[in-house]
């Protein structure tokens, strides 16, 4: 794959709370890995070495590049926001520390669309709506970013409101994830509970 000229930076959002799960969801192994660095690994092999936007001290003990969120408490908008500000690539991969069923071929794909795209983001749709947390994000949205978290907004999507957005549909990723999880989060322990089986399942011969 020819890529552009300006790189593509990476991050992956670690700063939340994990009020449902009850513990650092991100420090939660899957495989005998914890997950951010499951994550932290693929992503790297699909796009360039990430930085965490979380907290530096809990990541430099796994050997992760961390940054601060400058927003603490704003959730994934004021993560998304903190990396658009730390980057100083054209384009971003932004991806949330809980989606175990993202696979490399799924990036390299999402990455591609951004490359061509003059969009200000690029965005998958989902039958629930847009998965804003496995996004590429232009340079060009930080600014619009930063402006709704200082008017209070908190919902990613209302905080992208008047950027040009570019949606993946369904059916186009659909073809790099036949069973529709490809987005699916973890969020309770059911979720890790599941997400370990079917990780097991997949890594069997």
């Amino acid at each position: 794959m020819t890529r552009s000229v300006a790189p593509i930076a990476a991050f992956i959002l670690a700063g939340g709370e994990s009020s449902r799960m009850g513990s650092n969801k991100a420090l939660l192994e899957l495989g005998g890995v914890p997950l951010i660095v499951r994550m932290a690994r693929l992503v790297e092999s699909a796009a360039a070495k990430p930085t965490v936007v979380g907290s530096p001290e809990i990541y430099a003990r796994l050997r992760l590049r961390a940054v601060r969120d400058d927003w603490p408490g704003a959730g994934p908008l004021g993560g998304i926001a903190t990396a658009l500000r730390a980057s100083e690539s054209q384009w971003n991969l932004i991806v949330a520390c809980d989606l175990p069923y993202l696979t490399k071929p799924w990036l390299e794909h999402l990455i591609h669309r951004a490359e061509r795209s003059n969009a200000d983001v690029v965005i998958p749709l989902n039958d629930a709506g847009a998965e804003p947390l496995c996004a590429m994000y232009n340079k060009t949205a930080e600014s619009a970013i930063w402006l709704a978290l200082d008017r209070g907004l908190r919902k990613v999507t209302d905080g992208l409101a008047g950027l040009h957005i570019e949606h993946i549909e369904p059916r186009e990723w659909k073809a790099f994830d036949s069973e529709g999880l490809l987005f699916k989060n973890m969020n309770s322990a059911a979720d890790y509970e599941e997400a370990k089986a079917r990780i097991g399942e997949r890594s069997k011969p």
